[in-house]
């Protein structure tokens, strides 16, 4: 009984000195960012990845290397310009969101400016208007990033510790109650092991203090929304400058590379013409929308609606990538596709693929015996999916990284739309998947006539000796 008094005694006084070392809960729902820290941590690190997606490399190989990817030049598009817009209104969309995700936190601030950020932002990606300078330059935009990622990283770790703590005080619940039920020898046992439980609730409640006074949960609703503003302010300024959008702030500008990636000829005069010149965007549909009216989000929206002819407007990108992944493992290991996998592959084809397959497949005969034939299929069919495979694979991450389940979560891919199957066209995608289907039905059955074959001459060849042997 002693013991169990002086646990009590232990208990409050834990509890008493929390309570003092608290801070008041009306100031802290007043100005505090609380327990929206996890979620405006969550806007952080998209941020900082919209960010970073932005950087002079990575501009320079969406250039270089998506743009030039075989399989958007052949089913998507070659117009470099018309290309680098859905580029550019991808990341605005990007931005759309952000924007309107932080809007609804300014609501909460104390700060008149702030709590207009939603009509100020609007000014200013329209019209270019900052009249409070939210603007940073790119040195201090660095220092910004810095800083916010030291937020997020800590505020996650602080996410882990209340995990952590909510466990103990859970144990210590379930063991008190368990404790009642005990003999007295058992009950004295019990008791040691729930002050050693206390003893790491109070170290672990010392912690998450700590976290809480190193993260976003003690920081103003003012400052930590600020920060976020200023920073959705330079991310526009800047998407502006990478694609040549109206006039930007140089103070934004890394270098002159990620400019020239986009427009050769303005950092050389004496470069040939090219698509580039007077900017990919100001010729585009985007200078169409413009005036008739549209804002710059608005505008860079009606870019990423896929013409009727794409698989976007079918609502069968996603399907097809699926489709072309299937027939990528089939081609791979034809011998080891069975009749059954054969014909889930074929209950996946839409009609009009079908009927284009029907169509190829007129005449052909039903042996496929010739190896040099089946070699020149397997070379043609390696050929369409080096250039058709990374789409379908980019499709499926685009849409994973965007799931609803995903949705909270930092893309970890900078795969943009325009590298996926989503604005391909559908007449000549499903011309491409025909071809595959045709070349992977010659050799699927080529590789069991072989098999056959095989097994035959085995069985014969068995059946001789057997002979013999029995001679």
């Amino acid at each position: 009984m002693a013991l169990e008094t002086w646990l009590i005694k232990v208990k409050t006084a834990i509890s008493n000195s929390l309570t003092s070392a608290a801070p008041n809960p009306k100031q802290i729902k007043k100005s505090n960012v609380g327990v929206l820290a996890f979620e405006i941590a969550g806007l952080m690190s998209k941020l900082l990845h919209l960010w970073q997606s932005l950087s002079d490399k990575n501009i320079t190989r969406i250039h270089n290397d998506s743009l030039s990817l075989e399989g958007v030049q052949k089913i998507v598009s070659n117009d470099q310009a018309f290309l680098l817009g859905l580029a550019c209104a991808e990341f605005a969309e990007n931005l759309r969101l952000l924007a309107k995700s932080v809007s609804r936190i300014t609501k909460k601030c104390e700060d008149q400016n702030l709590r207009c950020f939603e009509r100020l932002f609007q000014e200013f990606v329209n019209s270019g208007r900052d009249p409070h300078n939210w603007v940073l330059s790119l040195k201090e935009m660095e220092a910004r990033i810095k800083k916010m990622d030291r937020y997020v990283t800590v505020t996650a770790t602080l996410y882990k510790e209340m995990d952590e703590l909510s466990v103990l005080e859970n144990g210590l619940s379930k063991s008190s109650k368990y404790c009642k039920d005990l003999s007295n020898n058992e009950s004295s046992i019990k008791e040691q092991k729930i002050y050693e439980l206390q003893q790491k609730i109070f170290w672990q409640r010392q912690e998450v203090k700590y976290m809480k006074d190193r993260s976003l949960w003690n920081r103003s609703f003012d400052s930590v929304t600020l920060m976020l503003v200023r920073s959705i302010f330079t991310v526009s300024a800047r998407i502006k400058l990478v694609f040549g959008i109206g006039q930007c702030p140089s103070s934004l500008s890394r270098s002159l590379s990620a400019s020239a990636a986009v427009y050769p000829s303005d950092q050389n005069p004496s470069a040939p013409s090219t698509p580039f010149v007077s900017g990919p965007l100001k010729s585009s549909k985007l200078e169409e929308t413009k005036d008739l009216g549209d804002g710059f989000f608005e505008s860079n929206s009606k870019l990423l609606k896929p013409p009727a002819t794409t698989l976007g407007a079918a609502a069968l990108a996603l399907h097809y990538a699926n489709l072309i992944i299937v027939i990528e493992k089939m081609i791979k290991s034809p011998q080891l596709v069975g009749v059954d996998a054969r014909d889930d592959l074929y209950a996946m084809l839409p009609s009009s693929i079908r009927s284009l397959l029907r169509a190829r497949l007129k005449g052909v005969g039903f042996s496929a015996s010739d190896p040099m034939l089946a070699g020149e299929w397997r070379e043609a069919l390696g050929r369409i999916l080096g250039w058709l495979s990374p789409l379908a694979h980019n499709m499926i991450k685009w849409q994973s990284e965007r799931s609803f389940e995903q949705q909270n979560l930092v893309p970890k891919t900078n795969v943009l739309l325009l590298q996926t199957l989503y604005f391909a066209n559908k007449e000549k995608t499903e011309a491409a998947i025909t071809e595959l289907l045709v070349g992977l039905n010659y050799i699927w059955r080529f590789e069991r006539e072989m098999t056959a074959k095989a097994l035959f001459e085995c069985t014969t060849f068995s059946g001789i000796l057997n002979v013999k042997n029995f001679s």
